[in-house]
């Protein structure tokens, strides 16, 4: 297995990079990947000790800083180490420049000024964590996501996901023995989606669940008979109801989120 050391420098959070490197080693198969996560380059004193660090330790350069001078001096000391040195974003900046007509503004971090957006996101995320495992149903109506599903079925870390898109997200654990509120059946305006995956995983998931909580795995939480019963339960629920379906068997908690997201502006679409 190859090692690679990946530095990631960012005058701003390195939210944004270290999204982009993410996504682009995970095409890459038998690579150890040592990341070296370098957020905030502002000045040429902090580049000057990172660079000690790059020489110690070369690899691929991966960048955004929009200052000329601190880029030009990091673009000069990679190609004397004869280190190749990205800026992802630059292609979709002139791109945008040749189409807008205008030069992009050379300002770290615009992205993560404390606009409407920004806060419509963390009210998302705070209505979400309220939200979870059927809690505050009185208040579902003003939620945009209601995720339906039997236990373990990624609802929580989906909906977390969701809220951090913006998406006020609540959730409902369906249980043969103990019916949702009547109220799960009668909102208007957030769209609910039932999520379903396959018996074996979830047999697998809940046993591994059981293992970390030290209890025994042979409950019948975890018995084949009753985990399908469970799921044809869910399954005829949303489909009496007419919503929506995913399967998160081999689906990300990303894939599925990007799924229901499509759903929701599909649903907005034919509202409008």
């Amino acid at each position: 297995m190859r090692r690679l050391h990946v530095h990631l420098l960012s005058d701003s959070t390195g939210e944004t990079l270290e999204n982009i490197a993410k996504a682009a080693l995970a095409q890459f198969d038998e690579v150890e990947t040592v990341r070296h996560f370098w957020p905030m380059v502002r000045t040429e004193a902090h580049l000057e000790r990172i660079l000690q660090e790059v020489a110690q330790k070369p690899g691929l350069v991966i960048y955004t800083l929009v200052n000329v001078t601190t880029r030009r001096i990091l673009e000069q000391r990679c190609a004397a180490l004869g280190l190749p040195a990205v800026a992802p974003l630059d292609s979709v900046n002139d791109a945008l420049s040749a189409l807008l007509g205008q030069t992009a503004k050379a300002r770290p971090g615009r992205q993560h000024v404390l606009d409407a957006a920004y806060f419509a996101r963390v009210d998302a995320i705070q209505f979400t964590i309220a939200h979870d495992d059927g809690t505050a149903w009185e208040e579902w109506e003003e939620a945009d996501i209601v995720l339906a599903g039997v236990s373990r079925s990624s609802k929580t870390p989906t909906s977390i996901y969701l809220a951090n898109r913006g998406f006020k997200t609540a959730n409902i654990p369906i249980v043969v023995e103990s019916p949702p509120p009547a109220a799960l059946f009668q909102l208007k305006n957030p769209l609910v989606v039932g999520l379903t995956t396959s018996a074996d995983r979830l047999i697998a998931i809940r046993r591994n669940r059981l293992l970390s909580l030290n209890q025994a795995p042979d409950t019948r939480y975890v018995e084949e008979e009753a985990v399908v019963r469970e799921l044809a339960f869910a399954r005829r629920m949303f489909a009496d109801n007419g919503w929506p379906v995913i399967d998160v068997t081999r689906r990300s908690i990303e894939e599925t989120a990007a799924a229901i997201i499509a759903l929701v502006n599909d649903d907005r679409g034919s509202e409008a």
